[in-house]
């Protein structure tokens, strides 16, 4: 195997494939990447066996070949070298030479033959999407995907399609977020509910935010697929039951309390206060009457703080306990300026809405004070 390259050619594909490769690896070539030439292109492959990572470029000639090497090293040494130099890769004596002006480099390498390959996508449902409306689904859901939780159906986010319907769902328990958007084409078939893991979900969102065609989306039964812009990310599927997110969205008829308001206004108020809440539950009282907001924190340390926030409200007298990193991560996921919150009791969830229902929303859930 031989190729000549730039540094920024080479250095960008590495960065993306490099998101798939854990540090601490019990397969020594887990901690590898997979170069491959063939038909003067390089394909670049890093997986951890749940998510795989593939760029491919176009190279001008080179001799076809195969190599795993070290992901960390051959990236830093790349990043390492000056804007604008030229690398010649080969592969002699066992080793990968890396040549650029008065550098040289020999990296240890292990036979491609070893290298997994993720598999699982057979009888693939695909369909494209445009990358802004996948990226805004998970923008706007993937906050409260759960971590290392023992229901581990929770530590993902649940995609579905109904029609030309996509909607994704995360929930950690305490809270849920919902968005869903409606595709351009009718390509593809419907699918229930898949649980894409958390790494998947978040090397997604590191690959869309790149690029400007549309994505291409395939699903198969242990796995999903998506690629575009010469870019590929494969991630296994959680193999568990989503909960019923339906029985916990409040209806329309059951909130007889709405308030709207401000929405940066609101969020910059319930950071000042938690500033003063307790650290370990975070909790915060929201007392509504007329058309004052009144935000109220306390810790142990009887420190106190409060915040009142001018809001347009429908209903009567009511107070109720959230945590309040709950309702900030929920606001900041909303773009609009003003926000609508939809309550039914002092004991009842929370449902918080753009004001123009964009198709995204945000359940909490109370907290005893």
């Amino acid at each position: 195997m031989k190729f000549v390259i730039e540094k920024e050619a080479l250095l960008v594909p590495l960065q993306f494939v490099n998101g798939a490769v854990e540090r601490r690896q019990t397969l020594p070539i887990l901690s590898n990447i997979l170069m491959r030439i063939s038909a003067e292109e390089l394909t670049l492959s890093a997986t951890d066996m749940e998510v795989e990572m593939v760029a491919k470029l176009a190279l001008a000639g080179g001799e076809a070949g195969d190599v795993t090497v070290p992901a960390r090293k051959i990236t830093d040494i790349c990043r390492a070298l000056p804007n604008g130099a030229e690398i010649a890769v080969a592969v002699k004596d066992g080793r990968l030479s890396l040549r650029s002006g008065r550098s040289r480099f020999n990296l240890s390498i292990l036979p491609a033959e070893d290298f997994p390959n993720l598999e699982g996508l057979v009888e693939a449902r695909d369909f494209t999407i445009r990358r802004e409306q996948l990226k805004r689904l998970l923008e706007r859901t993937q906050f409260a995907m759960a971590q290392q939780d023992v229901r581990y159906y929770l530590n993902g986010l649940l995609l579905e399609r109904t029609g030309r319907r996509l909607r994704a769902v995360a929930t950690d328990g305490h809270r849920l977020a919902l968005c869903e958007t409606e595709l351009d084409g009718q390509g593809g078939a419907d699918f229930e509910g898949v649980i894409v893991p958390r790494k998947g979900v978040l090397e997604l969102s590191r690959l869309l935010a790149e690029g400007k065609d549309d994505v291409r989306v395939a699903i198969g039964g242990q796995a999903i697929r998506v690629s575009g812009d010469g870019v590929q990310l494969t991630s296994k599927l959680i193999d568990g039951k989503f909960p019923d997110y339906t029985r916990v969205v409040p209806g329309p008829e059951q909130c007889t309390r709405r308030l709207s308001t401000d929405r940066e206004l609101l969020r910059q108020s319930l950071s000042r206060a938690a500033i003063l809440s307790n650290e370990k539950y975070r909790a915060v009282r929201l007392c509504l009457e007329g058309g004052i907001l009144r935000i109220l924190a306390h810790n142990p340390e009887q420190e106190e703080a409060e915040e009142e926030v001018e809001i347009s409200y429908e209903g009567d007298t009511l107070e109720v306990g959230f945590n309040v990193a709950y309702l900030i991560d929920a606001l900041g996921a909303i773009p609009s300026e003003t926000v609508r919150m939809d309550l039914m009791d002092g004991s009842s969830s929370c449902l918080i809405r753009s004001a123009d229902d964009d198709g995204c929303q945000y359940v909490v859930m109370p907290m005893r004070l």
